[in-house]
């Protein structure tokens, strides 16, 4: 495909159909049973969709929300709605109705999209306090209530759309590359989320960026991919890599259950590419460590010697003599070649973004003969600035930029980015446009250098530095991640600006927490009764006692909290960025990390 000369999303996708046709697309999970829509079965459906939003009264430029989880029908509905010259709102599933109400009326949509009735119910009571929406769609039936809307279900829409002959469309290839395809709003460090606009040019530039990694990937080939998507599509990351790259390589898409069935359904699919946020990688190391400590023996042995071997041969290979390598190619057969099946047998890498992935990880799942991609990038930059790729593979960095993508680093040290790839602006918002993007160059808020090989390495936040009492600085990233690798902890969020040591607040591993009640000879427990436990705290102490003696006294940390509920915000399981960190301290937590302080 020729992304330079592609005009729009909508013409991009409609090429791939006439390439593909009747061949499988987009896989969902029904009563125990994959199904696949073909290319040919989903174009039908996008006409129809988008023929009935234009009888709907959607006309170009106007903004239309969409609310799903994760299925065939978001892809269907993204596109339909660009097709009909319409601009896509996504908002997350987890959102509470005052969520919805800001994201509606902020972008002013016309209607939304909608999936379940459970989702429904919040999005129908702040869509009735929006004038400007005039119908709803829902997949499932909304029933009886009377709402100041049209509603209709989603076959009702297509057979509006198969009816509505006359519907005026955009020809797809009239719809300007510069044009905006979509509103996906971010949260910031205070004050409510900011619509992020871009272009259907800003994905491409993307996508063929993504494509230039991908092609130097052992055995990549169009058309014979196999994507597993279970992160939010709500959010840019997934928006981009694990749709719309997907669809300009002409990939096949399957829709995960699930995060409580990701590993079933991994096994099942057998995906060629997965893409993920570092928590996921983190929570796959430790379920795999803990494993193969049970398992214990000569498999824990030749286990850990794979590992060794492996990350040495990653790291220096000349470090291995004859009898090493000899042992290491044994241990392929022996010992990776059965970690990969666990995989599914053909992937040929996993991608991580969203946040900074732990080296120690990286070089775990390199020892095992998995090969992982740490990329890089933001929302604004619709999202991919760089990435590595798999030869040389330099996993204390976020790879190169992508192509036609522009990186400098500033006088300051901030890592600024030019390309197609920028976004148009924040909605509505010019003063935030103004301070993010400043002569075309847009202000990361990273802080970080270029190597000899143009790859680029972050090194702090800008504004993500805790200053203790004693003026020394802390990068709360590098102790928090060392935290998360440890089998028993799955988050950790450290504390501690103006404050003469740090404390933390950790979300203990839930599979850990089971184990260990077994081993306590327990029933099972809830985490959230569990960090009241004494003996229970004790053994994540073990944890953070064990992390603490690798690192300098300034970051170590010496009071802790337990918590059962994960950091999270907008369904971002992520390392604490400044945003979160800011929310956590601000809300609920604030007073608990103060009190780790007294006595």
């Amino acid at each position: 495909m020729d992304y330079q000369s592609i005009p729009n999303l909508v013409e991009m996708y409609f090429d791939r159909v006439e390439h593909y046709g009747d061949t499988p697309f987009l896989w969902a999970k029904a009563d125990g049973e994959w199904h696949a829509t073909s290319w040919r079965e989903s174009a039908d459906i996008v006409r129809n969709l988008s023929r009935a939003l234009a009888d709907l009264g959607v006309e170009p430029g106007d903004r239309v929300g969409l609310v799903a989880e994760n299925r065939p029908e978001w892809l269907m509905s993204d596109v339909a709605i660009m097709a009909a010259g319409g601009v896509t709102v996504p908002a997350y599933t987890t959102n509470t109705v005052d969520d919805h109400l800001h994201v509606l009326s902020d972008s002013g949509a016309k209607g939304i999209i909608v999936s379940t009735n459970a989702l429904a119910e919040r999005v129908c009571a702040a869509a009735s306090q929006c004038p400007d929406v005039s119908f709803v769609i829902s997949i499932e039936s909304l029933g009886e209530g009377t709402f100041p809307f049209e509603t209709m279900t989603w076959d009702e829409a297509l057979q509006r759309g198969a009816d509505a002959l006359d519907a005026k469309l955009p020809a797809p290839a009239d719809i300007a590359r510069d044009s905006t395809s979509c509103l996906i709003y971010t949260s910031g460090t205070s004050g409510k989320p900011k619509g992020v606009m871009l272009s259907h040019g800003a994905i491409i530039c993307n996508c063929m960026g993504a494509h230039q990694f991908l092609l130097q990937l052992p055995g990549f080939e169009e058309g014979k991919e196999i994507f597993l998507s279970f992160l939010p599509l709500s959010h840019s990351y997934e928006h981009t890599a694990g749709q719309f790259q997907p669809i300009s390589i002409g990939a096949q898409i399957y829709y995960s259950e699930g995060v409580d069935k990701l590993t079933g359904n991994i096994s099942e699919v057998r995906p060629t590419v997965l893409t993920a946020v570092p928590r996921l990688y983190e929570a796959m190391h430790g379920r795999i460590i803990r494993g193969v400590e049970q398992a214990g023996g000569l498999k824990q042995t030749m286990f850990m010697k794979a590992v060794n071997l492996g990350q040495r041969r990653y790291e220096d290979p000349a470090s291995l003599g004859p009898i090493d390598r000899m042992l290491d190619g044994l241990l392929d057969k022996l010992v990776r070649s059965k970690v990969q099946e666990r995989f599914g047998g053909r992937l040929k890498a996993f991608v991580s973004g969203g946040a900074p992935l732990n080296y120690d990880i990286g070089v775990f799942f390199t020892g095992l003969g998995l090969t992982i991609l740490q990329g890089y990038g933001m929302t604004e930059s619709a999202p991919v600035i760089s990435c590595n790729p798999p030869n040389p593979n330099k996993m204390r960095t976020v790879g190169p930029p992508m192509k036609d993508v522009e990186v400098r680093i500033a006088s300051d040290g901030e890592i600024v980015v030019r390309g197609e790839l920028v976004m148009q602006g924040y909605w509505n918002n010019p003063e935030a446009t103004a301070e993010t993007i400043r002569d075309g160059w847009l202000h990361t808020g990273d802080i970080g250098e270029i190597d000899e090989d143009g790859y680029i390495r972050i090194t702090d936040r800008k504004k993500d530095i805790i200053v203790n009492s004693g003026g020394d600085n802390v990068a709360p990233q590098r102790v928090e991640g060392m935290l998360t690798i440890e089998p028993e902890i799955a988050q950790a969020m450290v504390y501690g600006d103006k404050r003469p040591h740090l404390v933390a607040l950790i979300v203990p591993d839930t599979d850990f927490a089971n184990d260990w009640v077994k081993a306590n000879g327990g029933e099972k427990r809830e985490l959230s009764e569990l960090v009241e436990d004494e003996k229970f705290v004790a053994s994540v102490r073990d944890a953070l006692d064990r992390v603490n003696a690798r690192l300098s006294t300034i970051e170590r940390v010496r009071r802790f909290k337990l918590t059962a509920e994960p950091f999270s915000i907008d369904n971002e399981m992520l390392t604490p960025s400044m945003k979160i960190r800011r929310h956590i301290i601000k809300g609920r937590y604030g007073e608990d990390l103060e009190a780790l302080y007294g006595g």
